[in-house]
């Protein structure tokens, strides 16, 4: 079978832990398993790059494009490394950089979209008895440009090669051992899952957990590429991210998530006719301002108000923009907040089971937690609260919805992995 493993930092930090990934990926060879692994660049790596590209270039934004050349470099020395590893260790391997893969993306710097993969290098390599050592989070343009991927770009390169090279399996390592049911540093009780769906994982992505980059999780779900998520420090089977079935149906709630990266903007006394929220979320769009959590209330006399939520990174350019856009609208009053928080519970047995935002809400009163914003999906619940009971929301939420208990057992699919 083919399998593509991925390195985080972490796990390539040092000389011994190469050597150690390097064993690793002799197993699964002798195993007799085809292998192509993706690596990050080292632990702290890409922060020293682009701290030598503020340095050079000063306090302003450096060119994009420039600055993709050289933090592109770090996983240049990690899959050299590696393969060199591989080599003394007495196996075969070979390094290959993106734009060797041909991993083709579109123009954005920093933040490029795969487009195509070519790959027939990589199945030259295998053929050759060779593991494939592969660069994560780069690739090139059709101009020939260096791009990369954005953080944690390394998983997107790796499942988007499973999917390009109809890889019966992809493995991310990483320094935790699977998907647990909430962060284990808030809630000791939090306990790891043998298995969670595409479709729960991409929530809990997007909501605030950080095992996965959320574009990684939409390759696998689009190509259906069986997903785990292991521990490159241990020998846990880890978590199984797969199509959904019955059993996970008829749980009810899967996971917390908590997001702090969160400010609240409220535009009071808008004018309460169409197309007023187009022109004041149209200039934010604009700008790559991502809009999250959007409420409007009741109109009255005419006039409403109009509530949104924005990443905290983003609040003084957004506010600034809104304020801009409000003022031919006659509107005086821009309050903003950036001290609140998100906590959302997921799961795909929401789809059919009643009373499960009643428990939340109630469950969250019990704690004297007041709720500012709600949003809502078919597999989701998210309340925005106040930052500082974030953590009380967090525990309270998995004491109630019964995720301290130990989970039901789940078959796992067999040959996967």
């Amino acid at each position: 079978m083919l399998i593509v493993q991925k390195y985080g930092g972490t796990s390539v930090g040092d000389v011994d832990r190469i050597r150690s990934v390097a064993r690793r990926c002799l197993e699964a060879r002798a195993a007799g398993h085809d292998l192509v692994v993706v690596v990050s660049a080292m632990a702290g790596e890409t922060n020293r790059l682009l701290g030598l590209t503020r340095q050079v270039f000063g306090a302003s934004a450096p060119s994009e494009r420039e600055q993709d050349v050289v933090v592109a470099t770090g996983e240049q020395v990690s899959v050299g490394l590696l393969a060199l590893a591989i080599q003394a260790a007495g196996g075969k391997a070979v390094s290959l950089l993106g734009h060797q893969v041909k991993i083709v993306t579109d123009g954005t710097f920093s933040r490029a979209r795969i487009k195509s993969i070519d790959g027939g290098r990589i199945f030259a390599a295998l053929g050759r008895g060779e593991i494939a050592v592969v660069a994560g989070f780069q690739g090139t343009d059709e101009h020939g440009n260096v791009t990369t991927l954005g953080r944690g770009g390394s998983d997107t390169t790796a499942v988007a090669l499973a999917a390009a090279l109809g890889a019966g399996a992809c493995e991310i390592y990483t320094d935790v051992d699977g998907v647990y049911t909430t962060d284990p540093a808030i809630c000791p009780a939090a306990r790891k899952l043998d298995r969670v769906s595409y479709e729960e994982m991409l929530e809990l992505s997007s909501l605030g957990a950080k095992v996965l980059q959320i574009r990684s999780v939409e390759f696998a779900m689009k190509y259906r590429v069986p997903l785990w998520v292991r521990s490159s420090f241990g020998r846990d089977p880890g978590t199984l991210v797969c199509e959904e079935d019955e059993a996970m149906e008829d749980v009810l709630v899967s996971g917390i998530a908590h997001d702090r990266n969160e400010a609240k903007i409220a535009i009071r006394r808008v004018p309460d006719v169409p197309g007023v929220a187009a022109k004041i979320l149209t200039p934010l769009a604009e700008a790559d301002v991502v809009v999250d959590m959007i409420v409007q209330n009741v109109s009255q006399d005419g006039h409403t108000d109009l509530t949104f939520t924005v990443g905290r990174s983003d609040l003084e350019k957004a506010t600034a923009i809104v304020k801009e856009a409000v003022e031919p609208l006659g509107v005086r009053k821009v309050d903003t907040d950036d001290e609140v928080a998100k906590v959302s519970i997921v799961g795909v047995g929401m789809r059919n089971h009643s009373g499960v935002a009643s428990k939340m809400f109630q469950t969250l009163a019990a704690e004297g937690i007041n709720v500012l914003m709600i949003s809502t999906s078919e597999i989701k619940i998210s309340c925005v609260i106040h930052e500082k009971y974030v953590e009380l929301a967090v525990r309270a939420l998995h004491a109630a919805f019964g995720l301290d208990a130990p989970a039901p057992v789940l078959a796992v699919a067999a040959g996967r992995g």
